[in-house]
């Protein structure tokens, strides 16, 4: 899923954001906050708490910095980075490796929860027991979008060991949903 499309309006409420204009940045909230506290939720495991907090520090990072955005990128692409790194960064401090690997004696028991299309919900369940590491690559590739290029360099890892982690997301799952190996 690409940012929210950049337009004339949006680029005048950064310019005035980065100059101190509060309503302009309310309206640049109001405009991506769905995309954000989305992307946060899943990198979260779903905690809708720690969601909404780390969105919320996403949000004061991205007031705090705006000032140095170089509008190299349009503002939506730049906030989602912003709000990503904030989620990764709490995953470390967590003290989890968003790229270790679990061996299979270790893996969680993520319970014996049959699937079909319809039960989002389950699916989601199944996605926050991940370990953190495995839920971070897939979420980033197979939900986001992004290419394993972009993964291992925003996590400091090799383009293999991003493969690998979602390999080992997606084993994880299918366990976890009842679906053979």
């Amino acid at each position: 899923m690409s940012p929210a499309p950049i337009d004339a309006i949006d680029t005048d409420d950064v310019h005035a954001a980065a100059a101190g204009d509060r309503h302009a940045f309310e309206r640049l909230y109001r405009l991506h906050i769905g995309r954000i506290y989305g992307a946060v939720h899943r990198l979260a495991g779903y905690d809708h708490a720690r969601a909404e907090d780390l969105t919320q520090e996403a949000f004061v990072r991205a007031w705090q910095k705006l000032p140095g955005f170089r509008h190299e990128s349009a503002f939506g692409t730049w906030l989602y980075r912003l709000a990503v790194n904030v989620a990764l960064m709490d995953i470390r401090a967590r003290g989890a490796d968003p790229v270790r690997m679990v061996d299979d004696d270790h893996l969680p028991d993520l319970g014996e929860a049959p699937f079909c299309a319809a039960e989002r919900d389950e699916l989601q369940r199944a996605i926050g027991k991940l370990p953190p590491g495995a839920r971070a690559v897939l979420v980033l590739h197979d939900i986001e979008g992004w290419r394993h290029e972009d993964i291992g360099h925003e996590l400091g890892v090799a383009v293999g060991t991003s493969k690998a982690q979602l390999h080992r997301a997606r084993l994880l799952l299918r366990n976890a949903l009842g679906e053979p190996r």
